[in-house]
């Protein structure tokens, strides 16, 4: 199957180099140049315009956009749709709002476009060996490219969620239960670093964790890689970025009437952490660099 495949930030980049590793044959686009000549380097075909990219693709054009949420998703479709005809496929794996896919579905339906949506997790490492997917749209142009959603996921790591939407609905509630799940982490840190025991070793601790107790995830594997480089943190700031899907998710949770009292604080706590950094921030921050590449403000 030929894909073409638009945005190459930190998630994109190696999502194409993963689609390449399983076979697909990927033709990479991205605004920027740098990024589309790096992807060349690796092996993957490469397009430095739209139109280029169009005509290395097969007679049924499959896209697959990975660019930031919100007004840029609306600037490719609309940038592409001179280039697309009847039964073509357009897949968003961004972190858009699932309103907006619903919206976007509509819209290219019309036109008689196929649009999927599908929330991509797993951070930077998931996305180079084996992403969580979740996917929404019909269900018959889900099965026209679950191969490829199979080959890019992690094994049993990809599920149809559903209708348009569906799979940014599931993202986003992913997204929200993240953030919980960050916060409890930095806040147990926190004390740990605050308590009367002086001279904890972190790594030491998320070491033990990780192996057998209750609270082992993925991110106390993570916060055991950050305090390897880091042991008390004192590199960064506790000053925590991102927002959009944690004020998603809230929006969504009261328009439900769902409690998400814990979700809400965990917002609020980042929002707070630009003014008075804490420990629980540094830990916070620090994770986030870890699984997703994010900035973290340095000392």
């Amino acid at each position: 199957m030929k894909l073409g495949f638009i945005g190459l930030g930190r998630m994109g980049f190696n999502m194409a180099l993963n689609l390449k590793d399983h076979n697909v044959d990927v033709v990479a686009y991205n605004r920027s140049r740098e990024p589309v000549d790096e992807i060349k380097k690796k092996g993957v075909r490469a397009a430095y315009s739209v139109k280029e990219l169009i005509n290395k693709l097969s007679n049924q054009k499959i896209i697959w956009l990975m660019v930031t949420a919100g007004k840029p998703v609306d600037a490719v479709i609309e940038e592409l749709l001179p280039y697309l005809k009847e039964d073509d496929i357009l897949i968003d794996g961004g972190n858009s709002f699932y309103k907006d896919s619903v919206r976007r579905y509509k819209y290219l339906k019309k036109k008689k476009i196929n649009f999927v949506d599908i929330g991509t997790s797993g951070g930077l490492k998931g996305a180079r060996c084996g992403a969580c997917l979740t996917i929404g749209g019909d269900e018959k142009i889900f099965r026209k490219i679950e191969s490829v959603c199979k080959s890019v996921s992690a094994k049993n790591g990809y599920a149809y969620a559903g209708p348009s939407g569906a799979g940014h609905f599931v993202k986003m509630v992913h997204n929200g239960i993240e953030y919980a799940l960050l916060q409890a982490y930095g806040e147990g840190y926190e004390l740990l670093f605050k308590g009367p025991y002086k001279n904890l070793d972190f790594r030491k601790i998320s070491t033990a964790w990780k192996n057998g107790s209750i609270i082992r995830s993925y991110l106390v594997e993570l916060a055991e890689e950050a305090f390897r480089k880091d042991a008390k943190l004192n590199k960064i700031e506790g000053v925590v970025g991102g927002g959009e899907t944690g004020e998603w998710t809230v929006k969504t949770a009261k328009e439900f009437g769902v409690d998400a009292g814990i979700i809400n604080y965990s917002l609020n706590a980042r929002k707070k952490s630009k003014k008075n950094p804490r420990f629980a921030g540094k830990v916070i921050a620090a994770l986030r660099n870890e699984f997703g590449g994010h900035g973290v403000v340095k000392r």
